[in-house]
């Protein structure tokens, strides 16, 4: 008995009308990444191990898939190593690539190498999958896209300003209007840590912080306790936590609280300059929000950070996220490179998009005229027609057999075709075609010699 097929937890396969929803979202990201200035690239689906892990954090590196070397890869392990059972030693000794966990890391990479290629700044985006070993939920998978955009070479804050305007852009243009954009700064995280006393241990209060809209303050209170931090500590920063008024007046008060740590302080100053920047330069639909319990868990940000929330409403975690990570080629041997992206969820904003109806009707849509097939003499006749609007640029085909029209139109109507052309005897010896709209009812007919008024409808 043939074994049930079947596919790995955390993956999906994609019908036609979801790629093609897909592809919407995707080209309305593309177009905007394009109007403001970046360019684009590629890198590999894998990379050497030594570039992805220890970049993203202990929690990240155990979310990295390993890609087991060809061949017998236990032959080239000592005895004493596969005696020991320690995962972590074994793993480098089987495994030396690793799928990209991201498309910061391997960017960080190809600047490195091709720096001589390079105009700084350099703006660059990017669309293409990712793999992360998390346990699959809603908006959370194994295998999704992202889409990046990143700066590196300069350090200006104007960079900022015109990243927050980048998602303002684009969910505006996919009538996703009230999402948030959350705003923090890790210098500001930095001075916190600075100023209760538990500087050294930064990544343990940021990651427990990052978690406290799914935890609670209970929850994060618990961990940080659970990594050392003590309870005067916690209690210091406990306040900061849930900060009140403008976005104005909540970094007066944080810079009241920090005005001890030069570092703290100028994480607001910089915040202040974003807010105060957008606030008069204004924004088409989003709203801007300052979070101070925003951290995004990932080490090498450094400066601003940013997270997209869903409107109200929409039970959904965020939907697009990124930072500034001031040196991040320096891990590969260039310093001193300042850098800043933002990355869109795809996925988070394909579940939200369906979740409130928000695609076009046209989106999903793979062809925008079907012929009706009537016989052999009337599938020629429209096949000239097909062909003429292919040459226009019209998606464009044609039933392959003369079935019954009940099963052509009930085609028709299952690949969400606009329009559907009737060609029969009376249309070839009137040398028409009629035309019926199936999204507002109703039909026209036209002249062959008249096919540029049909496009005109298109």
């Amino acid at each position: 008995m043939a074994q049930k097929p079947s596919i790995a937890k955390g993956t999906r396969d994609f019908s036609p009308s979801e790629v093609n929803k897909r592809n919407y979202i995707m080209d309305v990201i593309k177009k905007h990444f394009k109007t403001f200035g970046f360019q684009p690239i590629e890198t590999p689906s894998f990379e050497n191990s030594d570039t992805l892990m220890g970049k993203y954090g202990e929690e990240g590196d155990r979310l990295i898939f390993k890609i087991l070397n060809s061949g017998d890869y236990l032959r080239k392990v000592d005895e004493e190593v596969l005696t020991k059972k320690d995962s972590n030693s074994l793993t480098f000794k089987i495994s030396e690539k690793a799928l990209r966990y991201d498309l910061t890391v391997p960017f960080a990479r190809y600047v490195v190498m091709h720096q001589n290629e390079i105009s700084f700044p350099f703006k660059r985006y990017q669309i293409q999958p990712v793999w992360r070993a998390d346990r699959p939920q809603k908006g959370r998978f194994r295998e999704f896209f992202q889409c990046d955009a990143d700066v590196v070479g300069s350090d200006s804050l104007l960079q900022e300003i015109e990243l927050v305007q980048l998602y303002d852009a684009v969910f505006t243009d996919l009538k996703l209007e009230g999402v948030t954009i959350k705003l923090n700064n890790r210098k500001v995280l930095a001075g916190i840590a600075e100023v209760i006393g538990e500087s050294d241990r930064l990544i343990d209060f940021t990651v427990a912080l990052d978690k406290l809209d799914k935890i609670g303050i209970e929850g994060v209170s618990k961990e940080m306790g659970e990594k050392g931090i003590s309870e005067s500590a916690i209690e210091k920063a406990s306040p900061l936590f849930s900060l009140k008024g403008t976005n104005l007046e909540q970094l007066n008060i944080l810079g009241e609280l920090l005005r001890e740590s030069d570092l703290g302080t100028k994480g607001v100053e910089e915040l202040t300059f974003i807010i105060e920047a957008l606030e008069s330069l204004g924004l088409q639909s989003a709203n801007l929000k300052i979070d101070v319990t925003l951290a995004r868990g990932l080490n090498y940000y450094t400066g601003a950070i940013f997270e997209v929330a869903a409107p109200e409403g929409v039970s959904m975690g965020s939907i697009g996220g990124g930072g500034r990570y001031d040196d991040l080629t320096g891990i590969f041997g260039l310093k001193d490179v300042s850098g800043i992206g933002i990355s869109f969820g795809l996925d988070r904003i394909y579940l939200v998009l369906e979740e409130l109806g928000l695609f076009p009707e046209t989106a999903d849509s793979s062809l925008q005229v079907l012929c009706v097939n009537f016989g052999d003499k009337e599938a020629m006749v429209s096949l000239k027609l097909v062909n003429q609007l292919r040459k226009n640029g019209i998606r464009a085909d044609l039933y392959p057999s003369s079935a019954k029209m009940q099963k052509q139109m009930k085609y028709a109507n299952n690949l969400n075709v606009p329009y559907v052309v009737l060609i029969g005897e009376k249309e070839l010896e009137a040398h028409s075609f009629v035309v019926r709209d199936m999204i507002k009812g109703g039909q026209t007919e036209y002249s062959f010699n008249d096919v540029d008024q049909f496009l005109k409808q298109l």
